[in-house]
């Protein structure tokens, strides 16, 4: 017999269609994530500990993302993240806060103006498949960005390096391993020995190759793909498909804010060498997407 399927219910109000967005870092998440937090009925979590610590556990050993319990201890770091509490922005990572207008410890919604809930965590998209039998009426929203661009944003971004220390890998660390973009555990020391725009390169790889199975997994009513360049070159016309699919208002005023990661900026952050190595490792997914030669 087929059991009925679970409802979540977070401060009085029952989960409904969540929205999740999907990428590679500097895709865009986060930006996508400030616009949804402005707008009318939802709550956008990003980066809460809870999920970060589920996330991060099922991306270094994907295979407990496979168990009996996985759907369960993702739904609760959800359910814990999303409660509107006195101080619950306290315990919110940096970005969230700042998105969410909050100077002291929130909240930064209303538990009565709710009516919708999404998280724009980073890295998410390596458990999508735990969301999916989590919520299956949920709605992803993924990214898609410019190889070049990612890279030189995870160059400059100290959150992102940190990850290619070899002290970061632990024994649970399983392969083949998406979140590093290692294919097989034999590969594990050239990647340790490999430039960090290398390694970039292999994360973004790694992400847009997912990005692609979910497009096949997912029926289109679950599923939206947005490019970034559209996304900060076009509001109008992305923010309206977004809204379309999620039959909702979205507010695109962060979209306009200068200090948006312009299209192209890799092309005077990123080093000759690095260039190379991204284009290098990458090239397959850069043209399959259309940014080779752009």
């Amino acid at each position: 017999m087929r059991l009925p399927p679970h409802i979540l219910v977070v401060n009085g109000i029952k989960v409904r269609r969540p929205v999740f967005l999907l990428g590679a870092p500097h895709s865009g998440v986060d930006l996508l994530a400030r616009a949804l937090k402005r707008s009318p009925g939802f709550h956008v979590t990003m980066g809460r500990a809870s999920v970060a610590h589920v996330v991060y556990a099922f991306a270094r050993k994907p295979s407990i993302a496979r168990t009996s319990g996985a759907v369960r201890v993702l739904r609760d770091a959800l359910a814990e993240s999303w409660q509107v509490l006195p101080r619950s922005c306290g315990e919110c990572a940096r970005p969230c806060r700042e998105a969410g207008g909050v100077t002291g410890t929130g909240p930064c919604v209303a538990a009565a103006d709710v009516t919708r809930f999404g998280d724009g965590s980073p890295d998410l998209i390596y458990s999508a498949p735990v969301l999916l039998q989590a919520f299956p009426d949920a709605r992803f929203v993924q990214l898609i960005r410019d190889g070049r661009d990612v890279v030189a944003g995870m160059l400059g971004d100290p959150a992102c390096l940190a990850w290619f220390k070899p002290a970061m890998l632990s024994e649970h660390t399983e392969f083949p391993n998406a979140f590093l973009g290692v294919n097989k555990d034999e590969h594990l020391e050239r990647w340790k020995t490999m430039p960090a725009a290398g390694k970039s390169a292999l994360r973004w790889r790694s992400a847009v190759r997912l990005s692609a199975e979910l497009r096949r997994a997912l029926p289109e009513p679950q599923l939206l793909t947005l490019r970034y360049e559209d996304l900060v070159e076009r509001p109008p016309q992305s923010v309206a498909t977004l809204a379309d699919f999620l039959e909702t208002r979205v507010s695109k005023v962060v979209l306009y804010d200068t200090a948006v990661p312009k299209v192209g900026a890799w092309r005077t952050r990123l080093r000759r060498d690095d260039l190379e190595l991204v284009e290098k490792v990458a090239r397959e997914e850069l043209k399959r997407l259309g940014y080779q030669g752009a």
